[in-house]
């Protein structure tokens, strides 16, 4: 059986996810779908609106076959590791000779074209040169990437294309193979509040779950059954939470965070000390040289024990978070093929030894932080959830 690869968060899954793993199968000829999701936290440094488990489920109703955890230092990287992490896993699956993203521009010879162009020598020369000048890494990347091939790095600036390149630079840079496919993306931009014809952002979504607003009608109904068994995360409770272990971390634990250069560990950790929520925090570290979404993914690393190194390489275990009946035959095809140890049992990650073991356990620990803003704030839960199996059969 042949699958196509998917990355996703499904922070959460709507009508343009479905879509999209529906196109993906179509284009790629593949007869399964494999996603690779990020767990209870996500890339752009907040805690997901639903827990990893319910998200999982969520996609195997409406589309996907077998959905793995991207573990947590890499789902809270820059795009680039990011990227790198979930492509890692999706070869290491030995299963997966194609690889579909949602895309802007929907040109895989476009995309391609940039990620050369950015790994090009001249390219990172320039990167280089912009950074001295006080800006973020984005707008380096897209000023000397503009340099050398002028109109097209347009693409740059379009998010879900961004991601795109970092996949095809890490298909490159790991020495794996892929069918790219990329699949248009319809209805409303990532992160836009645009409300015209087609599937609604999963920003949209989450800004309307936290409102009390209508947002069932824009999600498949099978996913809805999922999501309508569970609340989503309080996240006043979860905000206190991360503000206590912020407020009880060193100087030196700022400055041995992911991308705490020239002093950005010491500036987070003033905020920390002066600010009372988590937005005043981020207010008082912002500046035009750091993003954002850098900030929020600093703070999250800060209070998840993540530290400087962690997301270097790629997973070293595959997690298995839900299965169909597809879903089983490509882990009984990856018994032969993958290349890493494939956790189908929680209690196998017990036995992961070394930096495989530390990951794991450090995952296990987020999820405990997770569920205190939950009806069910249990400690250990990571290491009794079994993985999700569903006998859906009806995917095209």
């Amino acid at each position: 059986m042949r699958a196509v690869g998917i990355v996703a968060e499904y922070n959460p899954f709507h009508l343009g996810h479905e879509y999209q793993l529906r196109e993906a199968k179509r284009l790629s000829g593949c007869e399964a779908a494999v996603a690779v999701m990020s767990g209870d936290f996500v890339q752009r440094g907040e805690a997901a609106v639903f827990g990893k488990h319910v998200r999982a489920r969520a996609a195997l109703e409406c589309g996907a076959d077998l959905v793995l955890e991207l573990p947590l230092p890499w789902a809270l990287s820059s795009a680039e590791g990011f990227a790198r992490g979930a492509v890692g896993l999706l070869a290491a699956t030995g299963v997966v000779p194609a690889l579909s993203f949602g895309s802007e521009c929907g040109s895989a010879e476009r995309l391609a074209a940039l990620a050369a162009a950015v790994d090009s020598p001249e390219a990172q020369s320039l990167i280089v040169e912009k950074l001295r000048s006080g800006v973020s890494y984005p707008a380096a990347r897209a000023a000397a990437v503009a340099g050398l091939v002028g109109d097209g790095a347009r693409l740059l600036a379009s998010p879900n294309d961004i991601l795109g390149i970092e996949y095809i630079r890490a298909l490159r840079s790991l020495g794996a193979e892929m069918q790219i496919c990329p699949v248009e993306r319809v209805g409303a931009g990532h992160d836009s509040d645009a409300s015209g014809a087609g599937p609604r952002s999963a920003s949209q979504l989450r800004r309307l779950i936290c409102e009390g607003g209508d947002w069932k009608s824009h999600v498949p109904a099978r996913a809805m059954e999922v999501f309508s068994r569970e609340k989503p995360i309080d996240r006043r409770l979860f905000e206190v939470a991360v503000m206590s272990r912020l407020r009880l971390l060193t100087r030196a634990d700022f400055a041995a965070l992911p991308d705490a250069a020239e002093g950005l560990g010491d500036r987070l950790y003033a905020a920390v000390q002066s600010g009372g929520t988590l937005e005043a925090v981020l207010a008082a570290a912002k500046s035009k040289r750091y993003t954002m979404s850098r900030l929020r993914r600093m703070l999250m690393c800060a209070a998840l024990g993540i530290r400087r190194g962690m997301n270097s390489g790629t997973p070293e275990y595959i997690r298995v978070l839900a299965a169909s009946e597809r879903g089983l035959t490509l882990l009984a095809q990856m018994r032969e093929s993958a290349e890493l140890p494939v956790i189908t049992k929680p209690a196998h990650g017990r036995k992961l030894t070394g930096r495989a073991g530390e990951c794991f356990a450090l995952c296990a620990a987020a999820r405990d932080l997770y569920v205190l803003a939950t009806e069910t704030p249990e400690p250990g839960s990571d290491f009794r959830l079994s993985p999700m199996i569903t006998k859906v059969t009806m995917r095209g």
